[in-house]
């Protein structure tokens, strides 16, 4: 940055062909516009003007040097241009990674409203299970549950928590029944994420603690939307966050199983790279999103009438 300075008050002196009147434009002292250019002049290893008690002339290299300077200036000054009006007006992409369960279950219908609001932004959503550097990878945002990985050094915020609920279709419900105490599940075809700690037992709170409960898994998938579909076809009984099942419990399309059983809770939160200087896209999208959920230490999803 010192060297950017010493630049501009080199420019300066050139253009008006004295340290006095540089020093004058500049509001600084000669004594400081004259230690600028000798900083340059010293930084560079060779002289810039030739000085004398009448006037200041250009030396060769001095006469290259200030055409390409002020090219480099005008072009620091067209980017801060261009970053300062990103800032006060939202443009450009926005780049979202999201967990593919939330964003096929929530965000997709959020992310229209935020373009209306927002109609110079362009946007650019990935869904992904995969491990993801938003840094690296040029994302702006980020939403994960967490049990995904993410660098603990970016700002996260709780966007809300989802309870984990066991359900099944009324028709898988209404041929096989509904387990009446944890331990019963383990009678049932169970449709199953395949995380490895899921694949053989389910933790479900039973009479003032946790017990680990033996499954018999009917399918395994990594996708939420996946095993939802099953449950819908009555292929068994699920475990699978709030936000998934929110409109099949409020439609009747799935039954709440165990309701008074603690099944766990997944935070669902937004990460974004620095709270600093955020652009207007940026600041935009986090705080839309903010508003959508303004209580994040609760369920949104889960009503209370739902059993």
């Amino acid at each position: 940055m010192d060297r950017l300075i010493s630049m501009r008050v080199f420019v300066r002196v050139v253009e008006l062909g004295s340290f006095a009147r540089a020093a004058a434009a500049l509001d600084m002292s000669a004594a400081v516009v004259t230690r600028n250019v000798a900083d340059l002049e010293a930084h560079l290893g060779t002289r810039l003007l030739n000085r004398t008690t009448r006037r200041l002339s250009l030396t060769e290299t001095g006469t290259q040097y200030v055409e390409r300077v002020r090219h480099i200036l005008a072009d620091i000054d067209d980017a801060d241009a261009v970053a300062a009006s990103s800032a006060r007006q939202p443009s450009g992409t926005l780049r979202i990674y999201c967990q593919p369960g939330f964003g096929n279950a929530q965000l997709a219908a959020l992310l229209p409203r935020f373009a209306a609001l927002m109609p110079g932004v362009v946007l650019d959503v990935t869904l992904s299970d995969h491990d993801v550097d938003l840094v690296q990878e040029a994302y702006d945002v980020g939403i994960f549950i967490d049990l995904q990985k993410f660098d603990s050094s970016l700002i996260a915020r709780r966007l809300a928590m989802s309870t984990v609920v066991l359900c099944a279709s009324p028709d898988y419900v209404g041929r096989h029944g509904a387990p009446a105490t944890p331990l019963e599940v383990a009678a049932h075809p169970c449709l199953n994420f395949a995380y490895e700690q899921l694949r053989h037992h389910w933790m479900i709170e039973w009479q003032g603690k946790q017990v680990s409960v033996p499954v018999h898994s009917r399918m395994v998938s990594n996708s939420g939307e996946v095993l939802r579909q099953a449950a819908l076809a009555g292929l068994g009984v699920m475990l699978q966050t709030s936000y998934m099942v929110k409109d099949d419990f409020d439609r009747g399309r799935l039954l709440r199983l165990l309701p008074v059983q603690r099944l766990g809770q997944v935070s669902v939160m937004m990460v974004y790279p620095s709270r600093r200087l955020l652009s207007a896209k940026v600041r935009g999208f986090v705080d839309f999103m903010s508003a959508q959920f303004p209580q994040p230490e609760s369920d949104p999803w889960l009503s209370a009438g739902v059993a």
